[in-house]
């Protein structure tokens, strides 16, 4: 099984804002961060907007940021939100063949269960669990100064 492009970088620009929250960062300083495409963050963080997970601040002082509490967003919700299909065998594939076995072929069910256990690992997780460790993650993105988390609802969103 293989996770998205889109879905691995939607939970590093999570993981970033955690880390660095409250205070707006830019997709340019997330980008540069982690040395991925600024262009492909766009376009996740409109996704991540639409969904209700960060808010976007225009002018001098704004950026992205954190719409909800990290305890508030669940990794297993975000992953089937942004619509990972995981088909592990083609006949799985929405655009995939058929194959002479589908119909009684009992590998399908065996693959449904392994991506089902597959996400229940990821339900049990939240963003606060993924940035326990804010400091050397922080080190990691070569950024020294980690900025005290404020409460979602105490700092000023704009949208």
């Amino acid at each position: 099984m293989r996770m998205s492009l889109r879905t691995d970088y939607a939970l590093r620009m999570l993981i970033y804002l955690a880390i660095f929250g409250p205070q707006p960062s830019t997709v340019q300083e997330i980008a540069e961060n982690y040395g991925i495409s600024r262009n492909h963050l766009l376009k996740v963080a409109l996704s991540l907007r639409n969904m209700g997970l960060i808010f976007t601040a225009r002018g001098r002082s704004g950026g992205i940021g954190l719409a909800r509490a990290p305890e508030e967003i669940n990794v297993g919700e975000l992953v089937r939100a942004l619509g990972d299909e995981f088909p592990v065998v083609e006949c799985m594939k929405t655009e995939g063949r058929g194959c002479v076995l589908s119909p009684i072929c009992k590998l399908k069910a065996v693959i449904r269960e392994a991506l089902s256990a597959y996400l229940t690992v990821f339900d049990r997780y939240t963003l606060a669990d993924l940035v326990e460790n804010r400091a050397e993650l922080a080190g990691l993105l070569g950024v020294a100064k980690v900025r005290p988390v404020v409460p979602v609802g105490t700092e000023s969103r704009r949208h």
